[in-house]
């Protein structure tokens, strides 16, 4: 059985408080992509997980796909599988594939063992693994929060607008991406403005308040924002901690060859209900 895990866009972020968890209770309005990562999942005698694509860092077993499948395992005795991933989305880039990947591990075993777990324990099961990884199994619309499992589904005015995503060729430490901002609650929410403002004049009101301190530390990342809005984009921003930047424009464009050097993707969005 094979998925097509897509990434997501983040349409501001905001950072609240910190928790004593050690965790911070953010907003955010998250934005599923189809750009996908490719994954099969298969019953076989002895477990399995292989890769290809763009490299992944890390053991095997600290891979998320195989946490989720330790984490089914545990709870409900699945028997071995055969795991490939293919990694197409770029890590560390703010745009979750690794929390899709799974997320779609989470519902390709559920497909595969029969297990009707259902949404609310699939959500349950994915928060366990990560703050975005219920947003995957939710995968439309949807306003973030908490640590950004706390789901509600939302209208979003860029259905059928163009976007565009460049990936700048730095990392972004999350961790570090949040200790260089200081958490406050915002007069409105980014739920609030994307619900009343229009797009063409989000760039006045809708913050990631990850940039500022992430664009001073990798100032490609201001520039590559920048160079959306010279192609005429209604909106610009980093995507989640970084380094992604993605554009929202009306119509079709060409990237110029100092944005196309990235990693990247383009088209339209269709975001109707799931």
């Amino acid at each position: 059985m094979i998925a097509f895990p897509p990434c997501k866009i983040n349409l501001g972020l905001n950072v609240i408080r910190k928790r004593d968890d050690g965790y911070h209770d953010i907003e955010t309005v998250f934005c599923p992509v189809p750009w996908t990562d490719a994954l099969e999942v298969v019953r076989s005698e002895s477990f399995s997980f292989t890769l290809s694509g763009l490299p992944v860092a890390g053991a095997s077993d600290q891979n998320l796909c195989v946490k989720a499948y330790e984490l089914l395992k545990e709870k409900h005795g699945i028997g071995p599988v055969s795991m490939h991933l293919h990694k197409a989305i770029p890590m560390g880039a703010g745009l979750g594939g690794g929390s899709s990947d799974a997320a779609h591990t989470l519902k390709l075993l559920d497909a595969v063992f029969e297990l009707k777990l259902g949404k609310e324990k699939l959500l349950h099961y994915a928060s366990l693994l990560g703050s975005d990884c219920p947003f995957f199994v939710y995968e439309k619309p949807a306003v973030g929060k908490g640590r950004g499992e706390i789901l509600q589904e939302i209208a979003v005015p860029i259905t059928n607008k163009f976007l565009v995503i460049v990936v700048p060729d730095v990392h972004i430490s999350t961790a570090a991406a949040y200790g260089g901002v200081v958490p406050v609650m915002p007069e409105r929410g980014c739920a609030d403005m994307v619900s009343t403002v229009p797009v063409n004049q989000w760039k006045h009101y809708l913050v990631n308040d990850f940039e500022k301190s992430v664009i001073q530390t990798h100032p490609v990342i201001g520039r590559v924002k920048m160079e959306m809005y010279d192609y005429g984009a209604e909106y610009a921003a980093m995507s989640g901690s970084g380094s992604a930047v993605y554009g929202i424009f009306d119509r079709p464009v060409e990237l110029p060859a100092s944005l196309s050097r990235y990693p990247h993707w383009s088209g339209f969005l269709s975001l109707g209900s799931k």
